[in-house]
């Protein structure tokens, strides 16, 4: 157990004290909060189809008629992905789909890259080849020339960068260039029961990743080991592209951390922030954990976390605005004596954020945001508490928006004495 003293503290690693501060059955048994309870088998989930994918270029083209747009392009990356089965990486190179509001993809791409490409798209297109020498922007210009769309606009994913964008403009100055914000975000906020599947398979590896690190933290430690058990958990499990970063004493008070190296002692808060993916599809859980017997103010302030969590599932209902959530917490927090508003001591970042093939997708549970919660939709719950120069708690859980009212992927930890659940 390496330099602790084996005798005070139990199988885990962790201190058991004889009394604590526990969130009560009755509230978590409330009617809505349902909870998904990890089996010991992860069950996996079916990889998307190329007739669900067909579905999302449908659906983006009816949007794109519509709202009277001629086509929409996508550059490498999470939409590109979402719609076409590509998976590819952004380099100074332009890999992008081309989606006409009538008729097939086009993919532009390099040609050394086609074979790769023509591999991966799994929807009905056509790939279009330039060479080093040559200029991609014109390859794009020349494909929406022949489109004929006459007065209508161009729509651009929001994550296309500028010298795509720019490039264009410059080979086709009369085109008029709209957000595709709007239509992307339509599509892509409302899960698939496909989509839930993938979400949930990634959420029970990282939950089952925290649980299987239990007893291994040790003195001594220092954020980067500690994601390392997480991370090589989390691969054995079957997840990919393990994610996050763990805080530790005072770099706990600071949500993303500090430069300051620290390591775990006697009393260390621990705070963990872990993911992974599964087809793409991300999980986005936080812990936190003490190292030894914790404080009574600790075990106070881990209880309040727990119940801003609940506090978001209650107002998190299907026809409830997304800042409404966040309203809800920062109202029960303002009368523990934080804030006010984003203010610390207290929660000053947002309640939570959209989850999908991005870790961060819109819409944010944040304060004014008026987009409604719809079944389908898929959130974070995280809303932290941190106290500046001492520590921080976060607990983060997702779910998503159901007929009935949220529900979780993974099941909240109740107490600093269990704190992986």
């Amino acid at each position: 157990m390496s330099h602790r003293n084996s005798s005070a503290l139990n199988r885990r690693g962790f201190m058991m004290a004889a009394t604590g501060t526990a969130l009560s059955a009755s509230l978590l048994a409330r009617p809505g909060f349902a909870q998904n309870q990890a089996s010991p088998q992860i069950k996996r989930a079916a990889p998307i189809t190329p007739e669900e994918r067909q579905a999302r270029l449908a659906k983006i083209q009816e949007l794109m008629r519509q709202q009277g747009i001629g086509a929409t392009i996508a550059e490498a990356g999470s939409s590109l992905f979402y719609f076409t089965g590509i998976n590819w990486w952004r380099s100074e190179r332009l890999t992008a789909a081309l989606i006409p509001a009538e008729g097939k993809v086009c993919i532009v791409t390099p040609e050394f890259e086609e074979p790769s490409i023509e591999e991966m798209l799994v929807v009905p297109g056509e790939v279009r080849i330039w060479n080093e020498h040559e200029n991609p922007h014109a390859l794009v210009a020349g494909w929406i020339k022949e489109q004929a769309l006459g007065d209508r606009p161009v729509a651009i994913e929001d994550t296309v960068r500028f010298f795509a964008v720019n490039g264009l403009n410059k080979e086709s100055p009369d085109i008029e260039l709209v957000s595709a914000e709007p239509i992307v975000t339509a599509c892509r906020m409302i899960k698939s029961d496909t989509e839930l599947a993938l979400l949930q398979e990634a959420a029970d590896i990282v939950d089952t990743a925290y649980r299987s690190i239990d007893g291994k933290i040790e003195l001594g430690m220092d954020g980067q080991d500690v994601f390392a058990l997480m991370s090589t958990a989390i691969t054995e499990l079957g997840g990919t592209s393990p994610s996050g970063g763990v805080q530790i004493n005072e770099g706990s008070a600071l949500p993303h951390g500090s430069k300051i190296r620290e390591t775990v002692r006697p009393g260390s808060v621990i705070l963990m922030d872990c993911g992974c993916t599964v087809d793409g599809y991300f999980a986005d859980i936080s812990r936190t954990a003490v190292f030894g017997d914790p404080t009574k103010r600790q075990r106070e302030v881990y209880r309040q976390v727990r119940l801003g969590q609940e506090a978001a599932m209650e107002a998190a209902r299907p026809g409830a605005t997304a800042g409404a959530v966040d309203d809800a917490v920062r109202a029960l927090y303002e009368g523990m004596g934080y804030g006010p508003g984003y203010g610390v001591p207290g929660l000053p970042h947002r309640t939570g954020h959209g989850i999908g093939l991005d870790i961060h997708e819109p819409v944010n549970l944040v304060h004014g945001e008026q987009t409604v919660l719809s079944p389908g939709m898929c959130f974070s719950n995280e809303p932290g508490l941190y106290i500046p120069g001492s520590f921080g708690v976060r607990i983060e859980d997702c779910f998503y928006i159901s007929e009935s009212g949220p529900v979780y992927f993974t099941q909240p930890p109740n107490s600093l004495d269990a704190p992986f659940g």
